[in-house]
């Protein structure tokens, strides 16, 4: 499938936007958009494509911080391939499924994180991932589903 300039101009204004909230305003419970950003852009591309997004958004978010440096990058990357795959596996776009894509997916990258970042900078299990990457899917889900809904409402054939 062959997407559009519009969508690289949305998930480029998604980043553009969780840097802002997150790096410019520093808002802690602002939506983590980069992943929303890449799990959109991982349904519409194929695997390798999601992966390179991946890397490029967890590099992005790597830049940041000096601490852990690469843990975002294969959190990201991972997610992004397992976004891609989600393509072959899964062809409807039902809404549980876009809940459930969104959420798991940001679960998934605090997780993967979560294991990556070593144990000198971990926060505890629970707080980390059980409650703040199911409070962090929950909210790319909110986003998630909005942006899906918004993109049914564009008429067939315009990208």
């Amino acid at each position: 499938m062959k997407v559009g300039w519009g969508f690289w101009v949305l998930l480029a204004g998604l980043a553009l936007v969780h840097f802002l909230l997150h790096v410019g305003f520093g808002l802690r419970a602002a939506p983590d958009l980069l992943t929303v950003a890449l799990l959109l852009g991982a349904r519409e591309v194929g695997i390798g494509t999601a992966a390179a997004l991946g890397l490029v958004a967890g590099l992005l978010e790597d830049s940041l911080s000096v601490l852990a440096f690469g843990a975002n990058a294969l959190a990201m990357t991972l997610v992004g391939v397992a976004g891609g795959a989600t393509r072959d596996l899964f062809v409807g776009d039902s809404r549980l499924f876009v809940v459930t894509y969104f959420l798991f997916g940001k679960w998934l990258r605090d997780l993967i994180h979560w294991i990556a970042v070593g144990d000198v900078f971990r926060q505890p299990f629970v707080d980390q991932v059980l409650i703040g990457g199911f409070l962090g899917g929950m909210w790319a889900a909110l986003v998630g589903l909005a942006l899906f809904e918004l993109g049914r409402l564009r008429p067939e054939g315009s990208s």
